[in-house]
């Protein structure tokens, strides 16, 4: 199968995907990069792992409708079967949803359906909360709203700064975002209604 990563910034969620590819812990084609910012460091990244870029901007185009076609056309002539959001800093339409419908992911740097939007570490480490986290979750019409895939829990220690908060929750996100997309490569996730399971999988129990 073959996936897309679309990401507007350093492209560190990037860098993890290549790296599980590599070492066989997804299993599928990463096959393209979209970008809609020319200066951002994930193009180097991606330069750098021989994954084809397409940079395609905004204002290029004279509104999202026709915005979101290229990027439409870019991803049918590349048979790309899996979208995933990493750090791609624009909200994709209900119809470019719909269009791909259970075939969006994305991670979120806090345990939905807590401290949505662009600022969840922050917003967690400001709140208080003694227990934040790693969300990967299909995308749908709203945002940081879909059916959720993966949680892992990141407890905030008294001594924890933002910088170091943030960290710890990079480092997770590179970890479960690939166990997230190889789950789908596997046929293993059932999605009814909002919740999704996993199929196979061993619980944990009383031995």
């Amino acid at each position: 199968m073959n996936i897309a990563v679309f990401a507007s910034g350093r492209g560190s969620n990037f860098s993890a995907i290549v790296r599980a590819v590599k070492k066989g812990k997804i299993k599928a084609c990463l096959a393209l990069l979209i970008c809609d910012q020319p200066q951002a460091g994930v193009i180097s990244r991606a330069k750098r792992a021989g994954v084809k870029v397409a940079l395609v901007e905004r204002k290029d185009f004279p509104d999202k409708t026709n915005f979101e076609a290229r990027i439409i056309q870019i991803l049918e002539e590349n048979k790309i079967d899996l979208i995933v959001l990493a750090g791609f800093m624009r909200i994709l339409s209900p119809a470019f949803v719909s269009h791909y419908k259970g075939r969006i992911i994305n991670v979120h740097p806090a345990l939905l359906p807590s401290f949505k939007g662009a600022h969840g570490i922050k917003e967690a480490y400001d709140y208080g909360v003694k227990v934040t986290g790693v969300t990967v979750h299909f995308v749908d019409e709203e945002m940081d709203h879909g059916p959720i895939i993966l949680q892992k829990a990141v407890p905030i220690e008294k001594d924890d700064t933002l910088e170091t908060l943030e960290k710890k929750i990079h480092r997770i996100e590179h970890l479960i975002y690939p166990q997230a997309i190889q789950l789908i490569m596997e046929g293993r996730l059932k999605l009814e209604g909002r919740k999704v399971s996993i199929i196979n999988s061993v619980e944990p129990g009383p031995r």
